[in-house]
Protein backbone atom coordinates (compact mmCIF):
# COMPACT_ATOMS: atom_id res chain seq x y z
CA UNK A 1 0.00 0.00 0.00
CA UNK A 2 1.39 3.12 -0.92
CA UNK A 3 0.83 5.99 1.40
CA UNK A 4 0.99 9.41 -0.12
CA UNK A 5 1.09 11.41 3.32
CA UNK A 6 4.59 11.51 4.39
CA UNK A 7 6.36 14.76 5.82
CA UNK A 8 8.49 14.52 2.72
CA UNK A 9 5.69 14.77 0.39
CA UNK A 10 2.58 16.13 1.93
CA UNK A 11 3.90 19.74 1.26
CA UNK A 12 4.20 19.30 -2.54
CA UNK A 13 0.57 17.59 -3.05
CA UNK A 14 -1.09 20.58 -1.04
CA UNK A 15 0.21 22.94 -3.46
CA UNK A 16 0.17 21.12 -6.60
CA UNK A 17 -3.17 19.22 -6.16
CA UNK A 18 -5.67 21.09 -8.92
CA UNK A 19 -3.71 24.69 -7.98
CA UNK A 20 -4.09 25.08 -12.14
CA UNK A 21 -8.02 24.49 -12.77
CA UNK A 22 -9.32 26.87 -14.14
CA UNK A 23 -12.69 28.93 -13.01
CA UNK A 24 -16.24 27.58 -13.80
CA UNK A 25 -16.88 29.65 -17.04
CA UNK A 26 -20.24 29.70 -15.97
CA UNK A 27 -19.85 31.11 -13.11
CA UNK A 28 -17.29 33.81 -11.66
CA UNK A 29 -17.40 31.85 -8.03
CA UNK A 30 -14.92 29.02 -7.15
CA UNK A 31 -16.30 27.77 -4.20
CA UNK A 32 -17.21 23.45 -4.19
CA UNK A 33 -17.92 23.85 -0.52
CA UNK A 34 -19.02 25.78 2.54
CA UNK A 35 -18.42 23.87 6.05
CA UNK A 36 -20.68 24.55 8.02
CA UNK A 37 -23.01 24.63 5.46
CA UNK A 38 -25.26 26.93 7.08
CA UNK A 39 -24.91 27.75 11.30
CA UNK A 40 -27.59 28.59 13.79
CA UNK A 41 -28.40 32.24 16.15
CA UNK A 42 -28.23 32.68 19.46
CA UNK A 43 -25.65 30.53 20.10
CA UNK A 44 -23.34 30.74 23.20
CA UNK A 45 -20.09 31.13 21.48
CA UNK A 46 -20.85 33.82 19.06
CA UNK A 47 -17.61 33.09 17.59
CA UNK A 48 -17.91 30.87 14.47
CA UNK A 49 -15.33 30.04 11.44
CA UNK A 50 -16.89 29.33 8.21
CA UNK A 51 -14.30 27.18 5.76
CA UNK A 52 -14.36 28.25 2.32
CA UNK A 53 -13.32 25.83 -0.62
CA UNK A 54 -12.07 26.21 -4.00
CA UNK A 55 -9.19 26.77 -6.77
CA UNK A 56 -6.92 29.48 -5.83
CA UNK A 57 -9.70 31.16 -3.35
CA UNK A 58 -7.05 32.30 -1.05
CA UNK A 59 -6.66 34.75 -3.89
CA UNK A 60 -9.68 36.74 -3.30
CA UNK A 61 -9.90 39.46 -0.49
CA UNK A 62 -13.30 38.75 1.69
CA UNK A 63 -15.85 40.97 3.27
CA UNK A 64 -19.29 40.51 3.95
CA UNK A 65 -22.49 42.68 3.52
CA UNK A 66 -23.02 43.51 7.28
CA UNK A 67 -19.76 45.65 8.34
CA UNK A 68 -17.49 44.28 11.30
CA UNK A 69 -18.48 41.22 11.72
CA UNK A 70 -15.67 39.22 10.47
CA UNK A 71 -12.64 38.86 12.73
CA UNK A 72 -10.01 36.87 11.31
CA UNK A 73 -9.27 35.80 8.06
CA UNK A 74 -6.93 32.92 7.45
CA UNK A 75 -5.07 31.66 4.74
CA UNK A 76 -2.83 28.23 4.57
CA UNK A 77 -0.27 26.49 2.39
CA UNK A 78 -2.98 25.45 0.21
CA UNK A 79 -4.31 28.11 -1.92
CA UNK A 80 -7.49 26.09 -2.17
CA UNK A 81 -8.98 27.04 1.42
CA UNK A 82 -9.99 30.38 3.48
CA UNK A 83 -11.38 30.13 6.94
CA UNK A 84 -13.17 33.57 7.36
CA UNK A 85 -14.18 34.00 11.22
CA UNK A 86 -16.78 35.83 12.15
CA UNK A 87 -19.09 37.52 15.13
CA UNK A 88 -22.57 35.93 15.45
CA UNK A 89 -24.27 38.75 17.51
CA UNK A 90 -28.36 38.00 16.17
CA UNK A 91 -30.13 35.97 17.39
CA UNK A 92 -32.52 35.28 14.81
CA UNK A 93 -32.80 33.91 11.61
CA UNK A 94 -30.95 36.21 9.14
CA UNK A 95 -28.77 36.00 6.10
CA UNK A 96 -25.39 37.13 5.28
CA UNK A 97 -23.53 37.80 2.21
CA UNK A 98 -20.02 37.49 1.36
CA UNK A 99 -18.27 39.51 -0.70
CA UNK A 100 -14.89 37.98 -2.70
CA UNK A 101 -12.58 40.88 -4.61
CA UNK A 102 -9.80 40.76 -6.47
CA UNK A 103 -7.55 44.11 -7.93
CA UNK A 104 -10.26 45.92 -5.76
CA UNK A 105 -13.63 44.53 -8.09
CA UNK A 106 -15.80 42.30 -6.94
CA UNK A 107 -15.95 38.62 -8.60
CA UNK A 108 -18.78 37.04 -6.69
CA UNK A 109 -20.68 37.04 -3.66
CA UNK A 110 -21.80 34.27 -1.58
CA UNK A 111 -25.09 34.05 0.45
CA UNK A 112 -24.79 32.34 4.62
CA UNK A 113 -27.75 31.43 6.29
CA UNK A 114 -28.02 31.99 10.30
CA UNK A 115 -31.32 29.58 10.96
CA UNK A 116 -33.25 29.76 14.11
CA UNK A 117 -32.81 27.52 16.14
CA UNK A 118 -35.18 25.02 17.69
CA UNK A 119 -37.22 26.03 21.18
CA UNK A 120 -35.15 25.70 23.74
CA UNK A 121 -32.15 23.95 22.29
CA UNK A 122 -29.70 24.94 24.71
CA UNK A 123 -31.53 23.31 27.64
CA UNK A 124 -31.91 19.90 26.00
CA UNK A 125 -31.78 17.12 28.01
CA UNK A 126 -28.93 14.24 27.11
CA UNK A 127 -29.22 10.33 28.00
CA UNK A 128 -28.63 9.23 31.69
CA UNK A 129 -28.51 6.64 33.79
CA UNK A 130 -32.60 5.85 33.66
CA UNK A 131 -32.15 5.16 29.54
CA UNK A 132 -31.97 1.65 28.01
CA UNK A 133 -29.38 2.08 25.23
CA UNK A 134 -29.47 0.14 22.03
CA UNK A 135 -26.97 -0.12 19.56
CA UNK A 136 -26.69 -1.27 16.04
CA UNK A 137 -24.67 -0.92 12.98
CA UNK A 138 -27.07 0.38 9.99
CA UNK A 139 -25.62 -1.47 6.95
CA UNK A 140 -26.50 -4.76 8.99
CA UNK A 141 -29.78 -4.28 10.78
CA UNK A 142 -32.36 -3.68 8.25
CA UNK A 143 -32.68 -2.80 4.01
CA UNK A 144 -35.66 0.10 4.13
CA UNK A 145 -34.96 1.15 0.94
CA UNK A 146 -33.13 -1.22 -1.74
CA UNK A 147 -32.92 1.96 -4.47
CA UNK A 148 -29.82 3.20 -2.00
CA UNK A 149 -28.01 -0.28 -1.60
CA UNK A 150 -25.56 1.51 -4.65
CA UNK A 151 -24.31 5.02 -5.21
CA UNK A 152 -22.85 5.79 -8.17
CA UNK A 153 -20.56 8.69 -6.25
CA UNK A 154 -18.88 5.94 -3.69
CA UNK A 155 -16.35 2.74 -4.16
CA UNK A 156 -17.60 -0.03 -2.49
CA UNK A 157 -20.77 -1.63 -4.08
CA UNK A 158 -23.71 -4.07 -2.08
CA UNK A 159 -23.07 -7.34 -1.96
CA UNK A 160 -24.45 -9.40 0.69
CA UNK A 161 -22.14 -12.47 0.10
CA UNK A 162 -19.33 -10.66 1.21
CA UNK A 163 -18.94 -10.72 5.12
CA UNK A 164 -17.13 -7.96 5.18
CA UNK A 165 -18.90 -5.97 2.36
CA UNK A 166 -22.17 -3.95 2.33
CA UNK A 167 -24.95 -5.64 2.95
CA UNK A 168 -27.22 -2.84 2.40
CA UNK A 169 -28.82 -1.60 5.48
CA UNK A 170 -29.74 1.91 5.87
CA UNK A 171 -31.71 4.47 8.11
CA UNK A 172 -35.62 3.68 6.55
CA UNK A 173 -34.48 0.30 7.59
CA UNK A 174 -34.28 1.55 11.11
CA UNK A 175 -37.67 3.93 11.16
CA UNK A 176 -39.15 1.03 9.92
CA UNK A 177 -38.70 -1.53 12.80
CA UNK A 178 -38.97 1.59 15.24
CA UNK A 179 -41.80 -1.05 16.67
CA UNK A 180 -39.78 -3.69 17.57
CA UNK A 181 -36.78 -1.65 19.10
CA UNK A 182 -39.37 0.19 21.41
CA UNK A 183 -40.88 -2.98 22.48
CA UNK A 184 -37.85 -4.36 23.98
CA UNK A 185 -38.09 -1.78 26.38
CA UNK A 186 -35.19 0.66 24.55
CA UNK A 187 -35.28 4.36 25.35
CA UNK A 188 -32.39 5.21 23.33
CA UNK A 189 -31.18 4.59 20.32
CA UNK A 190 -27.14 4.81 19.50
CA UNK A 191 -26.38 4.15 15.95
CA UNK A 192 -22.58 3.42 14.83
CA UNK A 193 -21.40 6.50 12.27
CA UNK A 194 -23.71 7.67 9.73
CA UNK A 195 -21.38 9.96 8.43
CA UNK A 196 -20.15 9.14 4.42
CA UNK A 197 -17.19 6.28 4.31
CA UNK A 198 -15.83 6.07 0.93
CA UNK A 199 -13.18 3.52 1.38
CA UNK A 200 -12.80 0.59 -1.21
CA UNK A 201 -13.60 -1.83 1.31
CA UNK A 202 -15.10 -2.31 4.81
CA UNK A 203 -16.86 0.71 4.45
CA UNK A 204 -19.88 -1.00 5.89
CA UNK A 205 -18.74 0.41 9.86
CA UNK A 206 -18.37 3.90 8.36
CA UNK A 207 -15.59 4.71 11.08
CA UNK A 208 -13.46 5.61 8.52
CA UNK A 209 -15.24 8.76 6.96
CA UNK A 210 -14.87 10.78 4.18
CA UNK A 211 -17.20 13.42 4.62
CA UNK A 212 -18.74 15.00 8.20
CA UNK A 213 -20.99 16.70 7.24
CA UNK A 214 -22.75 14.26 4.67
CA UNK A 215 -24.58 11.42 5.68
CA UNK A 216 -23.60 8.34 3.84
CA UNK A 217 -25.78 8.25 0.66
CA UNK A 218 -26.17 3.97 0.96
CA UNK A 219 -27.54 4.59 4.30
CA UNK A 220 -29.91 7.93 2.77
CA UNK A 221 -29.76 11.51 3.30
CA UNK A 222 -29.55 13.96 5.63
CA UNK A 223 -32.93 14.87 5.94
CA UNK A 224 -33.56 10.69 6.53
CA UNK A 225 -31.47 11.36 9.84
CA UNK A 226 -33.53 13.60 10.48
CA UNK A 227 -36.65 11.94 10.30
CA UNK A 228 -35.41 9.19 12.08
CA UNK A 229 -34.58 11.40 15.04
CA UNK A 230 -37.72 13.39 14.35
CA UNK A 231 -39.85 9.43 15.03
CA UNK A 232 -37.64 8.36 17.79
CA UNK A 233 -38.68 11.94 20.05
CA UNK A 234 -41.92 11.41 19.02
CA UNK A 235 -41.87 8.20 20.68
CA UNK A 236 -40.25 9.72 23.69
CA UNK A 237 -37.37 8.38 22.91
CA UNK A 238 -33.67 9.52 22.37
CA UNK A 239 -31.01 9.53 19.71
CA UNK A 240 -27.14 9.30 20.05
CA UNK A 241 -24.41 10.31 17.54
CA UNK A 242 -21.49 8.07 16.99
CA UNK A 243 -18.79 11.27 16.54
CA UNK A 244 -14.92 10.46 15.67
CA UNK A 245 -12.42 12.66 16.73
CA UNK A 246 -9.51 10.71 16.32
CA UNK A 247 -9.55 10.07 12.35
CA UNK A 248 -10.93 10.55 9.25
CA UNK A 249 -10.70 8.03 6.36
CA UNK A 250 -8.30 8.08 3.50
CA UNK A 251 -10.96 9.49 0.95
CA UNK A 252 -11.69 12.08 2.84
CA UNK A 253 -11.83 15.37 0.63
CA UNK A 254 -10.17 16.96 3.16
CA UNK A 255 -6.74 14.06 3.23
CA UNK A 256 -7.27 14.60 -0.12
CA UNK A 257 -6.11 18.37 -0.21
CA UNK A 258 -4.98 19.09 2.68
CA UNK A 259 -5.80 22.67 4.36
CA UNK A 260 -2.61 22.65 6.22
CA UNK A 261 0.92 20.42 6.39
CA UNK A 262 -0.17 19.57 9.97
CA UNK A 263 -3.63 18.55 9.29
CA UNK A 264 -2.93 14.81 10.39
CA UNK A 265 -0.35 13.46 11.63
CA UNK A 266 2.62 12.51 9.26
CA UNK A 267 5.86 10.54 9.52
CA UNK A 268 8.37 9.64 7.97
CA UNK A 269 7.07 6.13 7.06
CA UNK A 270 3.61 5.08 8.06
CA UNK A 271 3.29 4.71 11.65
CA UNK A 272 0.26 2.59 13.20
CA UNK A 273 -0.58 3.88 16.93
CA UNK A 274 0.79 1.40 19.61
CA UNK A 275 -2.83 0.94 21.59
CA UNK A 276 -0.79 1.44 24.73
CA UNK A 277 -2.90 3.98 25.79
CA UNK A 278 -1.56 4.19 29.84
CA UNK A 279 0.88 6.22 28.47
CA UNK A 280 -1.09 9.00 27.72
CA UNK A 281 -1.83 9.54 31.62
CA UNK A 282 1.99 7.87 32.95
CA UNK A 283 3.74 10.68 33.79
CA UNK A 284 6.99 8.19 33.81
CA UNK A 285 5.88 6.86 30.35
CA UNK A 286 8.31 7.19 27.69
CA UNK A 287 7.78 10.41 25.16
CA UNK A 288 8.08 7.88 22.34
CA UNK A 289 5.12 5.62 23.20
CA UNK A 290 2.93 8.21 24.39
CA UNK A 291 3.65 10.03 20.81
CA UNK A 292 3.11 6.54 18.64
CA UNK A 293 -0.06 5.95 20.94
CA UNK A 294 -1.47 9.09 19.84
CA UNK A 295 -0.08 10.49 17.00
CA UNK A 296 0.03 6.84 15.27
CA UNK A 297 -2.76 5.70 13.10
CA UNK A 298 -5.33 3.49 13.88
CA UNK A 299 -5.10 1.48 10.76
CA UNK A 300 -3.91 2.38 7.10
CA UNK A 301 -7.09 3.40 6.23
CA UNK A 302 -7.75 6.13 8.86
CA UNK A 303 -5.07 9.04 8.79
CA UNK A 304 -4.95 10.66 12.69
CA UNK A 305 -6.41 14.12 12.57
CA UNK A 306 -3.82 16.52 14.48
CA UNK A 307 -5.88 18.18 17.23
CA UNK A 308 -3.39 20.12 18.35
CA UNK A 309 -3.97 22.45 15.17
CA UNK A 310 -6.52 25.02 16.23
CA UNK A 311 -7.96 25.22 12.72
CA UNK A 312 -8.67 21.01 13.04
CA UNK A 313 -9.82 21.27 16.62
CA UNK A 314 -12.59 24.06 15.64
CA UNK A 315 -13.33 22.14 12.47
CA UNK A 316 -14.32 19.26 14.57
CA UNK A 317 -16.03 21.15 17.35
CA UNK A 318 -18.38 23.15 14.98
CA UNK A 319 -19.29 20.14 13.02
CA UNK A 320 -20.30 18.02 16.54
CA UNK A 321 -22.51 21.07 17.56
CA UNK A 322 -23.86 21.57 13.90
CA UNK A 323 -25.16 17.88 14.31
CA UNK A 324 -26.57 18.41 17.64
CA UNK A 325 -28.56 21.51 16.57
CA UNK A 326 -29.77 19.99 12.65
CA UNK A 327 -30.48 16.46 13.80
CA UNK A 328 -31.84 17.58 17.29
CA UNK A 329 -29.34 14.61 19.05
CA UNK A 330 -29.67 14.04 22.66
CA UNK A 331 -26.45 12.71 23.37
CA UNK A 332 -22.82 11.75 21.21
CA UNK A 333 -20.65 9.02 21.80
CA UNK A 334 -17.63 9.54 21.65
CA UNK A 335 -15.14 7.14 19.69
CA UNK A 336 -11.77 6.61 20.77
CA UNK A 337 -11.81 9.16 23.14
CA UNK A 338 -7.86 8.76 24.81
CA UNK A 339 -6.38 8.08 21.48
CA UNK A 340 -5.99 11.95 21.15
CA UNK A 341 -4.25 14.97 22.67
CA UNK A 342 -6.06 15.05 25.94
CA UNK A 343 -5.68 19.09 26.55
CA UNK A 344 -7.58 19.23 22.96
CA UNK A 345 -9.70 16.95 23.88
CA UNK A 346 -10.95 18.48 26.91
CA UNK A 347 -11.77 21.70 25.11
CA UNK A 348 -13.78 20.01 22.30
CA UNK A 349 -15.67 18.18 25.35
CA UNK A 350 -16.34 21.62 27.02
CA UNK A 351 -17.34 23.69 23.99
CA UNK A 352 -20.08 21.63 23.38
CA UNK A 353 -21.25 20.62 27.14
CA UNK A 354 -21.08 25.02 27.35
CA UNK A 355 -23.65 24.87 24.72
CA UNK A 356 -25.46 22.67 26.14
CA UNK A 357 -25.31 22.17 29.92
CA UNK A 358 -28.04 19.31 30.66
CA UNK A 359 -26.24 17.41 27.74
CA UNK A 360 -24.67 13.78 27.84
CA UNK A 361 -22.19 12.25 26.16
CA UNK A 362 -19.78 9.19 26.70
CA UNK A 363 -16.33 8.56 26.05
CA UNK A 364 -14.78 5.30 24.78
CA UNK A 365 -11.71 4.87 26.65
CA UNK A 366 -10.97 0.88 26.33
CA UNK A 367 -9.72 0.03 29.77
CA UNK A 368 -10.21 -2.61 31.63
CA UNK A 369 -8.89 -0.91 34.92
CA UNK A 370 -11.09 1.21 37.09
CA UNK A 371 -8.62 3.92 38.39
CA UNK A 372 -7.47 4.31 34.66
CA UNK A 373 -11.22 4.78 33.82
CA UNK A 374 -11.37 7.41 36.75
CA UNK A 375 -8.71 9.42 35.36
CA UNK A 376 -11.08 10.30 31.97
CA UNK A 377 -14.37 10.97 34.05
CA UNK A 378 -15.18 14.77 34.40
CA UNK A 379 -14.02 16.27 37.81
CA UNK A 380 -12.38 12.87 38.74
CA UNK A 381 -9.20 13.65 41.78
CA UNK A 382 -7.30 11.27 39.70
CA UNK A 383 -6.60 13.83 37.02
CA UNK A 384 -5.50 15.78 39.30
CA UNK A 385 -1.79 14.20 38.73
CA UNK A 386 -1.89 16.30 35.33
CA UNK A 387 -4.11 19.15 36.47
CA UNK A 388 -6.67 18.02 33.54
CA UNK A 389 -10.32 17.68 33.67
CA UNK A 390 -11.85 15.96 30.62
CA UNK A 391 -14.93 17.58 31.06
CA UNK A 392 -16.67 14.32 29.90
CA UNK A 393 -19.78 13.62 31.58
CA UNK A 394 -19.12 9.99 31.45
CA UNK A 395 -17.01 7.16 30.34
CA UNK A 396 -17.77 3.48 29.07
CA UNK A 397 -17.01 1.00 32.04
CA UNK A 398 -15.29 -1.88 29.78
CA UNK A 399 -14.19 -3.04 33.45
CA UNK A 400 -17.98 -3.92 34.40
CA UNK A 401 -18.61 -5.48 30.74
CA UNK A 402 -15.77 -7.89 30.77
CA UNK A 403 -17.30 -8.86 33.94
CA UNK A 404 -21.15 -9.40 33.02
CA UNK A 405 -19.71 -11.65 29.90
CA UNK A 406 -17.98 -13.76 32.24
CA UNK A 407 -20.97 -13.73 34.91
CA UNK A 408 -23.34 -15.42 32.06
CA UNK A 409 -20.81 -17.89 30.88
CA UNK A 410 -19.98 -19.62 34.41
CA UNK A 411 -21.45 -21.58 36.42
CA UNK A 412 -19.95 -20.98 39.69
CA UNK A 413 -21.12 -19.52 42.61
CA UNK A 414 -18.18 -19.36 45.05
CA UNK A 415 -17.01 -16.41 46.64
CA UNK A 416 -15.00 -14.37 44.21
CA UNK A 417 -16.90 -15.66 40.70
CA UNK A 418 -20.63 -15.39 39.36
CA UNK A 419 -22.94 -12.55 40.35
CA UNK A 420 -19.76 -11.31 43.05
CA UNK A 421 -17.64 -10.52 40.53
CA UNK A 422 -20.59 -7.52 39.01
CA UNK A 423 -20.83 -6.81 42.85
CA UNK A 424 -16.68 -6.21 43.53
CA UNK A 425 -17.14 -4.70 40.20
CA UNK A 426 -19.63 -1.98 41.23
CA UNK A 427 -18.50 -0.97 44.56
CA UNK A 428 -15.07 -0.52 43.36
CA UNK A 429 -16.82 2.02 40.74
CA UNK A 430 -18.48 4.40 43.54
CA UNK A 431 -15.97 6.37 44.58
CA UNK A 432 -15.11 6.98 40.48
CA UNK A 433 -17.97 8.38 39.74
CA UNK A 434 -17.76 5.78 36.72
CA UNK A 435 -20.86 6.02 34.43
CA UNK A 436 -22.16 2.58 33.27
Amino acid sequence: MVFPLFKNRIFEFVINNGADKKMNPKSQSPIERIEPPFWYAGMQNKELEILFYGQNIAQFYVSTSVSGIITKVTKTENPNYLFVTINVKVDYASELFFVFKRNNKTIFTQKYSIKQRKENSAERKGFDSSDVIYLLMPDRFANGNGANNNDKNTLEKYNRELAGGRHGGDINGIIQHLDYIESLGVTTLWSTPLCEDNEEEFSYHSYAQSDVYKVDPRFGTNDDYVRLSAALHKRGMKIIHDYVTNHWGLAHWMVQDAPTIDWINTFEEYLQTNHKRTTVIDINAAKIDRKQCIEGWFVPTMPDLNITNPLVLRYLTQNAIWWIEYANLDGLRVDTFNYAEPKQMAQWTKAIMDEYPNFNMVGEITQRNHGILAYWQKDSKTGQIHNYNSNLPSVMDFALCDFLQMVFNEDDGSWDRGMTRIYDSLTFCIPTLTIY
